[in-house]
């Protein structure tokens, strides 16, 4: 991939990292709630683990770009 292709990938990443914190957060926001106020969480909490498993992709993801885009050399 070129220089741009790979700053387009890079800034799609980058907000599916910033959504995906969101859900991340929200959902153990939920968690908390339901414990809260006695409710079961194993549903929940098993959303959650997939929601940091996906975030954990994403993450990686970007890392991966960003090194990718950084190890290019500049163009001129």
């Amino acid at each position: 991939m070129n220089r741009a292709t790979i700053a387009e990938h890079l800034a799609l990443a980058e907000k599916h990292v910033m959504a995906g914190a969101r859900i991340v957060a929200r959902q153990r926001e939920l968690v908390a709630e339901l414990e809260r106020d006695g409710h079961d969480t194993t549903e929940a909490r098993r959303l959650l683990g997939q929601f940091e498993e996906v975030q954990s992709m994403y993450e990686a993801d970007r890392d991966r770009l960003f090194a990718e885009l950084t190890s290019l050399p500049q163009s001129k």
